[in-house]
């Protein structure tokens, strides 16, 4: 363990999002998305451009995150099997010092009952009853279909519940912020803030999506009917959830991506309201902030929507770290939601460095850059057929299928992996080095089995697999009512 360093910053911000792709911003380079707010932020913050989830969907995205745990060392496989403690939290390392730790909005753990390392939960949104999408655990085999996420069930113009909770979410982090300045002598404390938008249902207040025209929007790349031709384990995702063929029409495509990018622009406003606060209470030259999504959204392209695969899509994350001493500058090393763990640690003088956790605290990353470091991402989830693993290092991005042949992109000749290399005796030893990367952090045959082994324990617990595919919310989990 390192020593510990002196207080740097009275309050730490964790501020995450849902479902982001980064690239729907200012500062990630699009030209059509309204993010002042977030362009504001990378204005006076550390962007690290080439930062991912630890998995492309919400419930084992948020273990780590709370862990600093790869998904296959905590075991939270996919979003019924959720975290509830155990290995403890960064929230619990912060108790254990005396220091004060809340929660306003979603988590997505198992319940607000178990001990997750929360002095309070206010707002807190987890898997609904305790239970969440227990149909997405039979795996083993997949099902030729499944239920359906209902993701374009209600789309468009309106008012959703998502869109009420993100609003006092918003609301309440500016009440504790204003709590923070009204005592001054209080010790240090951490606020985890959880936004719901982007992620489904796809409805945004009119205001919102007049922002985009139809004219100005951008058309998903490498639509199968075009004749892109999708790997043979996306094929199989694809074939599962169906949800391009629920969309059905282009005019239907295009609403799908205005409403998106309308939800980007609302929690955009959402997040500015925490950061207007915290500059006009006199707290921003004492406060961490650390702005980040739990995945990404595929938002059309290879005919996918919503996340669950390894592409730059479902995988990148919007990350920005901003506060007294961080340099104002892009950071192209691969940066991790696992980071989030030791960053708070360090920011409020706590030994950090912990070698049963992968993270690295990114108050040294932007200060130091590591172009050699490698992150991973892994799928175990809803639709998947077998275990999906990512590693990526400084030019190369590996995907590794169980029971399929890889892909491989060259990030440097090709940042959108349009086309994979990796039967290109080129490439053949980067290939192979990454490979082993992956093999010296997870095995991933047995990984897979690992994971399948633990959802069909809880099939077996529910009465079997016809009896678990009945159990569960199909479409977004629910939040609190006002």
């Amino acid at each position: 363990m390192s020593a510990a360093a002196p207080h740097r910053y009275r309050q730490v911000l964790v501020v995450c999002s849902d479902e982001h792709d980064p690239r729907h911003t200012g500062f990630g380079g699009s030209p059509v998305a309204r993010t002042p707010n977030l362009d504001r932020l990378a204005g006076r913050a550390t962007v690290f451009s080439r930062a991912y989830t630890p998995s492309p969907i919400c419930v084992p995205a948020r273990a780590s995150l709370a862990t600093g745990h790869w998904v296959h060392r905590h075991g939270c496989w996919d979003n019924a099997i959720a975290y509830a403690g155990d290995p403890s939290s960064w929230g619990h390392a912060l108790q254990h010092a005396g220091i004060g730790v809340e929660s306003i909005g979603k988590l997505h753990y198992r319940d607000g009952q178990a001990d997750t390392g929360f002095d309070r939960q206010t707002e807190a949104a987890h898997i609904a009853g305790g239970v969440g999408q227990v149909w997405g655990s039979v795996r083993d085999p997949l099902p030729p279909k499944g239920g359906g996420a209902g993701l374009f069930r209600r789309m468009g113009a309106g008012e959703s519940d998502y869109n009420r909770f993100d609003r006092r979410v918003a609301e309440g982090a500016v009440r504790w912020l204003r709590e923070r300045a009204g005592s001054p002598h209080a010790g240090p404390a951490a606020l985890f803030v959880g936004l719901v938008a982007p992620h489904f249902p796809l409805v945004v207040p009119q205001e919102y999506l007049d922002l985009y025209p139809e004219e100005t929007l951008p058309w998903p790349k490498l639509r199968p009917e075009t004749g892109y031709v999708r790997h043979p384990w996306v094929e199989r995702l694809a074939g599962y959830n169906e949800l391009d063929a629920q969309l059905g029409t282009d005019d239907r495509r295009r609403l799908a991506i205005r409403s998106y990018l309308g939800l980007v622009s609302f929690v955009d406003e959402r997040i500015g309201q925490i950061l207007d606060a915290l500059q006009t209470l006199g707290l921003a030259d004492e406060t961490l902030v650390i702005v980040i999504s739990d995945h990404g959204d595929n938002l059309g392209a290879r005919g996918m929507w919503n996340k669950s695969l390894l592409y730059r899509e479902s995988t990148q994350v919007p990350m920005l770290l901003a506060g007294p001493g961080v340099p104002q500058r892009e950071c192209a090393t691969n940066a991790s939601l696992v980071d989030v763990y030791p960053t708070v640690l360090h920011a409020l003088g706590l030994p950090h460095d912990d070698p049963s956790r992968p993270g690295r605290s990114l108050l040294e990353l932007a200060g130091r850059p590591d172009h050699a470091r490698i992150v991973l991402s892994e799928y175990h989830a809803i639709g998947s057929p077998s275990g999906a693993f990512m590693v990526a290092d400084e030019r190369y991005k590996l995907h590794h299928y169980v029971g399929y042949e890889p892909e491989l992109f060259d990030l440097f000749e090709d940042p959108e992996e349009t086309h994979s290399v990796h039967a290109k005796p080129a490439h053949r030893a980067r290939m192979l080095a990454l490979q082993e990367a992956l093999r010296s952090i997870v095995e991933p045959e047995r990984a897979d089995r690992r994971a399948k082994d633990d959802q069909n324990a809880l099939v077996a617990r529910v009465g079997g697999r016809e009896a678990a595919l009945q159990i569960g919310r199909i479409g977004a989990t629910p939040v609190p009512s006002s």
